[in-house]
């Protein structure tokens, strides 16, 4: 390298916080400035001091449209009459299209064919074109960025840009304006963009405060990139906002250099965490967006007394799925079970076991008999008794009565 040549600057460099304050003024009044408030009930639940920034109350309930509009705003007139284009399938395209329509932006969005056709409406209701291509979502990335070349769009990615960084940022400058003695910051990581941000602007106000940030362990592509581990990548997550196969060049580089440490949490703390925001907070949260209060009641040592502040970053969840997560909450709590029953095949067979059940209050959802798909005797049957209870010591007095009578009992378990 001769003397003229300049070394890149860092990441760190790329993004401060007089940028994200700058971003704070630009995109003000264009956002909701979401409530930041204290939860009694998961603070006695986690031993901790629970805050919650509900991000999952913006117009297209997802905290991307701040980093989204940012990018927009920043850019000259020129190339916001051509117009943008991003790849994603998730809250990304929701906040570029919001927002680019409402600016007379054209907004092309490239997902993949397999897109759920519910996800596809959403991004065109909000004033998106969105166009379907191949079968994953590298393969609908690589077309964007030929769409972006042949028809001089500009790309705008969904976290591997200062200026979207910038925009999520301002996350952070609300929290700590509304709190500002938290101990603790537990941020959900996919690509890093909203870690980056958040990041920035803690590390500026406040350098002793703690940053975690927390992955599904089915997809640990951050959390592997700073331990420099080698893990596989994919699955079906219930958090596929985080579902991020490989991480931005420069968010790593931030989340590196500031991050005090990454968790990865699992499937089931996921969804108890979605179920106990809709019980306890009445608010529906996203699989992504319950990370946080995952992390902190897998690891309650590691948090204990602490302040922490958690963002609830998105509430963009299939209603049927979320039926399904607050049902299996219930099961993997003892408040719903299914019990199969061996019984005799003669008269009265069932009402006996019925009674057994009325005796100890538990309600039967369904009964599901099975006489031919088993390895029983010719006289022998089966019956699958969906029932609800109390509590697990409810179902529990309910088997052991049972089998005491002589009844072979066996639970399903998740």
């Amino acid at each position: 390298m001769n003397a003229t040549e300049t070394l890149p600057s860092p990441a760190t460099d790329r993004l401060t916080i007089d940028d994200v304050r700058a971003a704070a003024r630009r995109i003000d009044g264009a956002v909701v400035k979401t409530p930041m408030l204290h939860s009694q009930t998961l603070s006695q639940i986690a031993g901790a001091d629970i805050w919650l920034k509900f991000e999952n109350q913006q117009f297209t309930a997802a905290y991307k449209e701040r980093g989204a509009l940012n990018a927009l705003l920043l850019m000259d007139e020129a190339r916001r009459a051509r117009g943008v284009i991003a790849a994603s399938a998730g809250n990304h395209s929701q906040g570029l299209s919001y927002h680019g329509t409402r600016l007379g932006v054209p907004v092309t969005i490239v997902m993949p064919a397999t897109t759920p056709s519910v996800k596809v409406m959403q991004t065109e209701s909000v004033g998106g074109k969105v166009e379907l291509f191949g079968e994953t979502f590298d393969e609908a990335y690589a077309h964007a960025r030929e769409i972006e070349r042949a028809r001089g769009l500009t790309f705008v990615h969904p976290f591997d840009d200062p200026n979207v960084a910038a925009g999520q940022g301002t996350v952070a400058l609300e929290m700590l304006e509304a709190q500002p003695d938290l101990d603790c910051l537990v941020v959900p990581i996919g690509g890093g963009g909203l870690m980056s941000g958040m990041a920035t602007v803690a590390r500026a106000l406040d350098p002793a405060i703690e940053l975690v940030g927390v992955q599904a362990e089915l997809f640990p592509s951050m959390y592997a990139h700073i331990k420099r581990a080698d893990m596989a990548c994919g699955g079906n997550t219930l958090a596929e906002g985080i579902a991020v196969k490989a991480p931005g060049e420069f968010t790593r580089e931030i989340i590196a250099a500031l991050v005090d440490e990454m968790l990865l949490v699992d499937e089931a703390a996921l969804e108890h965490a979605v179920s106990l925001l809709l019980q306890i907070e009445k608010t529906v949260v996203e699989g992504a967006g319950s990370a946080g209060l995952a992390a902190v009641l897998s690891n309650p040592e590691r948090f204990a007394g602490k302040t922490i502040g958690l963002v609830l970053c998105g509430g963009n969840i299939d209603t049927r799925l979320l039926a399904n997560v607050l049902l299996r909450d219930l099961a993997r709590s003892g408040r719903l079970a299914r019990l199969r029953v061996e019984l005799q095949d003669r008269p009265g067979a069932l009402f006996a076991v019925m009674r057994e059940f009325h005796a100890h209050n538990v309600n039967i959802i369904e009964i599901y008999h099975q006489r031919i798909f088993t390895s029983l005797p010719a006289k022998g049957l089966f019956a699958d008794i969906e029932c609800e209870a109390r509590d697990a010591a409810q179902i529990d007095a309910l088997i052991g009565n049972l089998r005491g009578k002589g009844y072979s009992v066996d639970p399903f378990d998740l």
